[in-house]
């Protein structure tokens, strides 16, 4: 029977040497693959695949340590195909048409070609469109994985003839499932206290290999040893850093995370996802620049305080710098995730854009042109003015639109915050406007 290294001379025989505990502990079967249910599972689209006896090529997409490349190897194994591992780091298109040659010498005996390529996503355009024509006439079946989301990553041709498919970062359960396979093949348990065992979980942070290669180094200690408590394990393994590129995916993510939880005036969502991108190293200018524009996309005229309040948050860190000054972004978070919310001047300057691209170069309407010169006044520049300040309610309701441009409402005050008081304002000028500049009844006053 085909086991899982026949065909991946990466991968040595258990008696070429001494192989990682992550390495010793990958699956052999796919009811063996922990955490990717609902990929695998009857009525995931995998398990359709197989039940059916047909093999699409799919792009896996998922966080480090979740099983991509372990997915690939037992497709392999569980629809006999031949199967050619590739890591786009290491490989160019030398590689790829020997591969593709070779795939192609198979299909002529009857054997098709499983391609498993890792990083898939560091192929260039190039590259990557050399696929197409082998994938499309079923030469090879691909399977890419990738860290990134394919939606930047990679060619929409290639993707079209790709299913994607999205897997789950290990959960608790899974990640404590694998720790009991650790400790069985080991023969012994983790000297650790609960919490300590909790606190590892935390630590791979849902990287499966990076948990098994934990549990690794404390196999190491010896069997009577003590067990380890959060501290001690702090010092005996290495902590994981932050999943986190900051050119990347997750940089993306986590600002996005931020933004939308400020636009829904959850505090303390925001303050985490603000937590979160500090921890990982970001350039707090970089969050500052984001908090500038959610106070004037998101809160707006609300409360127009919120923008002094960003600005203001730039200029404490600039004068603090980390870490006193990332104190001045939490502020400014808890302002804004507080704050009353419209995003009426957004919609209102989109309006006005779209306007502005559709009614073409119209020109001013006269009377409120400058008419320095003698033949300007004669062609009626400035002729009807009338100046605000002279009339007894301090607005003239004169039109400003260009002549021939109906008059259009771009803003919309929300009824939230000093917008409430903003749209008082503007009823009582349209008011005012309807009338062509007739002074107020008696009963009427302008609002504050």
């Amino acid at each position: 029977m085909k086991t899982l290294f026949d065909d991946d001379p990466a991968v040595a025989a258990p008696a070429a040497g001494p192989r990682p505990l992550a390495d010793r502990l990958r699956p052999t079967q796919l009811s063996q693959v922990i955490g990717q249910d609902h990929l695998l599972g009857a009525d995931g689209p995998i398990g359709r695949m197989l039940a059916a006896g047909r093999l699409a090529s799919m792009i896996l997409w998922g966080p480090a340590g979740c099983g991509k490349t372990t997915i690939a190897r037992l497709l392999a194994s569980a629809t006999d195909l031949a199967f050619e591992p590739l890591s786009a780091i290491f490989s160019g298109v030398a590689d790829l048409r020997k591969v593709f040659d070779a795939a192609r010498a198979r299909r002529r005996q009857g054997r098709a070609t499983l391609l498993f390529v890792d990083e898939i996503h560091r192929f260039n355009r190039a590259q990557q469109d050399s696929f197409l024509p082998v994938v499309e006439d079923g030469t090879v079946t691909l399977i890419g994985a990738t860290t990134e989301n394919p939606s930047f990553a990679l060619n929409a041709p290639l993707l079209s003839r790709c299913q994607v498919l999205v897997l789950q970062r290990l959960d608790e359960a899974a990640l404590e499932h694998l720790l009991g396979r650790a400790e069985a093949l080991a023969g012994r348990r983790l000297a650790l206290l609960p919490e300590a065992r909790a606190a590892m979980r935390a630590m791979a942070d849902g990287d499966g290999r990076f948990l098994l290669n934990l549990a690794e180094e404390l196999f190491l200690a010896p069997a009577d040893c003590a067990d380890l408590d959060v501290a001690a394990l702090a010092q005996a393994v290495q902590r994981r850093a932050p999943v986190y590129d900051k050119a990347e995916d997750g940089h993306f993510n986590l600002i996005s995370a931020l933004h939308k939880t400020l636009r829904g005036s959850d505090v303390d969502a925001a303050l985490y996802w603000l937590a979160r991108m500090l921890a990982a190293g970001e350039d707090p200018l970089y969050i500052l620049r984001r908090l500038v524009r959610a106070a004037v996309e998101d809160v707006g005229m609300a409360d127009p305080n919120a923008l002094v309040q960003a600005l203001a948050a730039k200029d404490a860190y600039d004068f603090l710098g980390s870490p006193e000054g990332e104190l001045a972004l939490a502020q400014c978070v808890i302002y804004l995730a507080t704050a009353p919310k419209s995003n009426a001047v957004y919609r209102a300057f989109g309006a006005a854009s779209a306007a502005a691209r559709d009614g073409g170069s119209l020109t001013p309407p006269r009377h409120i042109l400058n008419a320095p010169t003698r033949m300007m006044r004669e062609l009626g520049y400035a002729a009807g003015y009338v100046y605000d300040h002279d009339t007894e309610e301090g607005f003239s309701g004169q039109e400003y639109f260009p002549e021939g441009m109906p008059r259009q409402t771009f803003y919309r005050p929300a009824e939230r915050g000093f917008e409430r008081e903003v749209a008082k304002r503007l009823a009582y000028w349209r008011r005012l406007r309807e009338g062509r500049g007739a002074a107020a009844s008696p009963t009427e006053t302008e609002p504050a």
